[in-house]
């Protein structure tokens, strides 16, 4: 039984997301002074573009339906970044940068958080009657 949608899936997802993006960024932090590491990064873009290029398909009910797929995109990876380095002992944490996306991220992930209270709110009140 999907009760939203796969909304909630796909909120699930987005906040996995968000908690590997937290997690590595919170490595960088920690790491801003260990010579020679490598600032690593969470992307979900070239994952998104590689997903979106493939074909869509769906359940066709009517012969004259569009075809599309449901396949959830819930893909990232988590890269090291090689090509910079800002430091002498050949570490590429920029701290400035690194704080940045963790308020970023924080705000994604308060986002999603209000998100997901919000459909279990209105579950709630679907189950209670109306009120």
């Amino acid at each position: 039984m999907n009760l939203f949608g796969g909304t909630i899936q796909s909120l699930e997802n987005s906040m996995n997301y968000a908690s590997a993006k937290n997690r590595a960024i919170s490595t960088n932090v920690a790491n801003w002074d260990t010579p020679n590491y490598k600032a690593k990064d969470v992307q979900f873009k070239n994952v998104l573009a590689n997903e979106l290029a493939k074909p869509l398909e769906a359940k066709r009910t009517h012969h004259k339906h569009l075809v599309f797929t449901n396949d959830p995109i819930n893909g990232y990876r988590t890269v090291t970044k090689h090509s910079t380095s800002y430091q002498h002992n050949g570490n590429n944490v920029d701290v400035d940068k690194e704080m940045a996306d963790l308020a970023e991220n924080q705000i994604y992930y308060q986002a999603l958080v209000d998100r997901i209270n919000g459909k279990f709110s209105s579950l709630q009140t679907v189950l209670r009657g109306g009120r």
